[in-house]
Order: structure tokens, then sequence, then C-alpha cells
């Protein structure tokens, strides 16, 4: 199947066709940062690398998924998980083909992770692909120097958009911790987004809706992405933020060897939080996942660090645990 190709259902008013499409959130470090692959679609708009699934071409959709990421990219795929099926009315491809057959378009969505940022460098790597920063994205979800500078004027905003809706102003205050009693769960992004989404504070929201009022886009200073692609992202960051906690996927995203300052600086990147420095390197030490290689590192900018290297279980269809996030607010 082709962005062309797809299966008809008969209507009163026509044909409607069912197009599969798949999309990938691949995540890396990146100068200590955490970041996400991004195409542009033709207007320009950031992407992640989306392709279609043809049923008679690939056997199935992470083999088809790791051919076109590659072909698009010039990116091998390592660790590979099915998000969510995203199949909302109204979604579009953003490389769907015009004609005069309508189209609903259905798009599985993969979180994949490499440790392969190092060899391309932000906006430098090959092909129509470059690594964006998710906080560029999500700047509501980096909590690491305390609450993000957009974060009361953004608060104020959904305040006055619940207005007396005791509901919607439960869900500001629990997504966004405006309570005294309400603590900040990082793994809420998708909702928070959605929340964003609702109350047109995002790009996408009066795109979608055909508005033209853009009063709102200075407020967040974010990133708006193609179709429903900030979605997606979101709910790729949101589940790695979860893994961190019960599987050692973190290690997916270092070297060979790495210090433990690497480690709880991905961990922080991840995360959007400030991370105890003692409590999480006897987190990772109580863990058994790493083991000390007797090399040094002397590129730190003062004390050499000791070497570390991963010894935990395969990360595919083995048990093991994750690391504990030690939030130092």
């Amino acid at each position: 199947m082709t962005d062309g190709d797809m299966t008809n259902t008969q209507t009163a008013d026509g044909p409607i066709g069912v197009r599969i499409g798949l999309s990938a959130v691949i995540i890396a470090m990146h100068n200590r940062q955490a970041a996400v692959l991004t195409t542009h679609t033709p207007d320009g708009a950031p992407a992640l690398p989306f392709g279609p699934f043809d049923p008679v071409k690939d056997r199935t959709f992470e083999l088809a998924l790791r051919d076109f990421v590659t072909a698009q990219t010039g990116f091998p795929l390592g660790f590979v998980e099915q998000l969510y099926t995203f199949g909302d009315i109204g979604r579009a491809s953003p490389r769907a083909a015009s004609g005069p057959v309508r189209a609903r378009e259905v798009s599985v969505g993969y979180l994949t992770l490499t440790r392969d940022s190092a060899s391309a460098p932000l906006g430098q790597s090959g092909q129509d692909a470059r690594w964006t920063p998710l906080f560029d994205i999500f700047p509501w979800e980096d909590w690491r120097s305390g609450p993000p500078a957009v974060l009361h004027s953004l608060t104020t905003t959904l305040n006055d958009w619940a207005g007396s809706d005791t509901r919607k102003q439960a869900r500001v205050q629990t997504l966004f911790a405006t309570g005294e009693a309400t603590r900040w769960n990082e793994e809420r992004v998708l909702e928070r987004y959605e929340l964003l989404y609702e109350a047109d504070l995002v790009e996408e929201s009066r795109r979608d809706h055909h508005r033209t009022d853009q009063s709102q886009s200075l407020l967040l200073n974010d990133l708006p992405m193609a179709s429903d692609h900030r979605r997606i992202a979101a709910t790729g960051l949101g589940r790695l933020r979860s893994k961190l906690k019960y599987r050692p996927v973190l290690f997916d995203l270092m070297g060979e060897e790495f210090t433990l300052s690497n480690l709880q600086a991905a961990a922080e990147a991840v995360s959007g939080l400030s991370l105890h420095k003692q409590n999480f390197r006897r987190g990772v030490e109580r863990t058994g996942l790493v083991t000390p290689t007797g090399r040094f590192a002397t590129d730190t900018g003062g004390r050499p660090a000791e070497l570390f290297r991963y010894v935990g279980p395969d990360n595919i269809g083995a048990s093991a645990s994750g690391l504990t996030l030690p939030w130092q607010r």
C-alpha cells in the first residue's frame, strides 16, 4: 500500500478509504538533552518519521517501521515498542495523497530509543531529519530548575478558561499541580497536552478547528507539529517516563560506558525532574544493573569520574527493575 492505496468502504456519500500508517517517536540523548527525531512536511512543519504500511510487501508493522525510518532519516532503530493506534475522525497523514477517495487515517505509533545521536548533531543528521529537544515541544514539562517559567501564565489562563466549572478546575489543579497538596506527576504528559488542546492553547487545536486567533501562541513559546504528531510524541514521552521506574530502559539511551553523572543527567532530561544526587546513586547501586570498568573519564571539566557499564539482562522479554527517581524539589 502506498500513500494513495487503501481499503475502501462504500457509503451513501461515496467510498471512504482506510489508510494505515506508522509513526515513530525516536528518542535519544544529545548534549545532555532528551531529543526526538523529526522530519518535515512539504509546508515545513516538524513531524515524526511517518510512513505507510504495505500489507503485500511488509511482513510486520515493526519491520515496515524500521525500513522506512532508515530510508527517511538514515537512522537504524534499536528498542521498539508499540504505543497506541491513533485513528480519530479528522486526523490526516502529513503525507497523505490527494484524490477523489475520502480517507480515514489510522496511524500506529511506536516508541523507540537509540544511543546513536552523537553521530548526528541537531540539525545535521542527514536526509530529512534533525534532533529536536523534547522540551522545545513541551516546555511546561521541564521542572529540572524548578517550575518552568511558562507555568504561572499558563495556569492562570487555564483557570480563566475553566471558570466556575469544578470538573475543569479539578483537571487543571491535578495535572498542573496548582493546589498546595497536589504533586506534579511527570508521567501525565498526554493528559496535560490534551487539556491544553481542549482549552485552545496549542496551535494544533486552532488549526484543527480552523481558528485564526494567534493570541495564545506566544504564551507557551512551544513548537507545534504536523497532524496529531505532538499527541503521539506526548504519548511516547509519558510512556518512557513511566517505564523508567520499572524497566531499565534508560540504558538504551546510554553509550557502552558512562559516568553516574551522565546517567543522572539522562534520567533528569527524560523525567524533567531534578534528582537528589546521592539518593539516585544509591538507588542505581542497589539495582545491580551497573558495574565499574576501572577506567575514568577525563573530560568532566573537573575531577576524573569513574566509568560504568550496564550489566543487566536484555530488555526484550526479560524481567529487570527500573530506577528510582528521588525528586529534589
